[in-house]
């Protein structure tokens, strides 16, 4: 019987890919796509001949649904929910990270031309390319989650796949909070200057949950107004009735049609926009969105890779002076303080748990900027189970942005700024 299967698949498999418009049958919704093909296999398998159980059929199904028109081996770790990320360093090496912890996963591909294929399937749809003279890329799956692949010669041991997964209903404020990732108090502070069209900076490492938190802010932005967003890749998912979304395009294979997200950024400033957001500034682009800021599109936000915000500062140093214009040190300096009123720090705990360290306020002393923290996560220790033990605290500096927040009407107890633990 299991000979008969094996057989069985390999002739249905074959037919499938022969005489289904596999194309068009990609472009369907889940449902209808699975709908499809059982149809299509059931028939086939009629006019074989064959007879099959109903759960060998089914387990059939499922193959020829992963391997003809989803992601292969990959199908059955994307379905779960509380998996956050998918690492494949080879054909039996692949990691996946569940509750903050990395752990190998039983998946196989049966060897690396298999892997290849499936990366192939992924940026497809995109009009992405791999290959030796463009050996990376980033791609987003349908859902959103975020995709980077490398094939040789840049990964030297075959190709490898890392993505990372987002939930289909998108974190909320009270989500985040309940995770323990900011004090309800810190999360009120939060949504008070986002309503009050504060510019925010948020700051973190990889896997900190940056695009979460942006996501998050996104969302307490007040209907009516204009929103830009301008991204590398699109991951913000966030319902909005006037939303604009723009995305970055790399090079073709001729060398030509890049649009960069500097591009993007000054053409979002012809759009008018109430608020622009950039998923992420990395390189030249930092210095018209710190311009935008300085000129009225009050309500920016944007991340930034730095592991503190002194460090999210001399990022930002750094990428204006990519800019190529001869602006000195202090004029630079001068823009941070005009147009960021908070930067928001976000750590991945050696735990695995995702917090907001720091929020925190720039001012200016004597030429020199001047980081003042309003709240902050104060580690205390790590437990026998490896959990890092803290609270979240108020430093007892009352930022200038609670004058802001007063003027739009907004109300907000001074007192949260009391210090102490929150």
């Amino acid at each position: 019987m299991i000979k008969k299967w094996i057989n069985g698949f390999v002739i249905t498999k074959s037919r499938l890919i022969k005489e289904a418009n596999l194309k068009t049958i990609t472009t369907l919704n889940p449902n209808e796509r699975k709908q499809t093909i059982e149809r299509l296999v059931m028939n086939m398998i009629e006019d074989e001949k064959v007879i099959l159980p109903s759960k060998i059929m089914q387990e059939i199904i499922e193959q020829l649904i992963n391997e003809s028109v989803g992601y292969g081996p990959l199908e059955a770790l994307l379905q779960q929910e509380e998996i956050t990320e998918i690492m494949v360093n080879g054909p039996n090496d692949v990691f996946i990270e569940k509750d903050g912890k990395l752990m190998r996963s039983d998946v196989r591909f049966k060897d690396e031309q298999h892997i290849h294929h499936i990366i192939d399937r992924i940026i497809a749809p995109l009009g992405r390319r791999i290959d030796e003279s463009s050996p990376m890329v980033d791609a987003r799956l349908m859902d959103g989650s975020r995709v980077n692949a490398t094939i040789p010669p840049v990964s030297l041991d075959g190709p490898s796949v890392s993505i990372r997964k987002f939930t289909k209903d998108p974190f909320s404020l009270d989500d985040l909070i309940a995770f323990g990732s900011f004090h309800g108090t810190m999360g009120k502070f939060l949504q008070s200057v986002v309503q009050a069209k504060c510019n925010i900076l948020v700051s973190g490492g990889t896997g900190s949950g940056k695009t979460t938190l942006l996501n998050v802010l996104s969302s307490s932005i007040p209907r009516g107004e204009r929103v830009v967003t301008i991204e590398d890749m699109a991951e913000l998912r966030f319902v909005y009735e006037n939303l604009v979304r723009l995305e970055a395009r790399p090079s073709n294979m001729e060398g030509t049609g890049e649009i960069t997200i500097r591009q993007l950024v000054k053409n979002a400033l012809r759009m008018r926009p109430d608020r622009i957001i950039v998923g992420e500034v990395r390189g030249d682009e930092a210095l018209d969105m710190l311009q935008a800021m300085n000129t009225g599109h009050e309500g920016s936000l944007t991340t930034v890779h730095a592991n503190s915000p002194k460090d999210a500062l001399g990022r930002l140093e750094a990428m204006v002076i990519m800019s190529g214009l001869p602006l000195s040190v202090e004029v630079i300096r001068g823009y941070f303080v005009g147009a960021l009123d908070l930067i928001v720090q976000s750590e991945r705990l050696t735990d695995g748990k995702r917090k907001l360290v720091s929020i925190a306020e720039m001012s200016e002393v004597d030429g020199k900027i001047q980081i003042n923290d309003i709240f902050r996560f104060k580690r205390e220790t790590t437990d026998a189970d490896g959990n890092v033990v803290g609270h979240f605290e108020a430093t007892g500096y009352v930022p200038k942005v609670f004058d802001r927040i007063q003027s739009f009407g907004i109300h907000l107890d001074e007192q949260i700024f009391k210090e102490g633990a929150l």
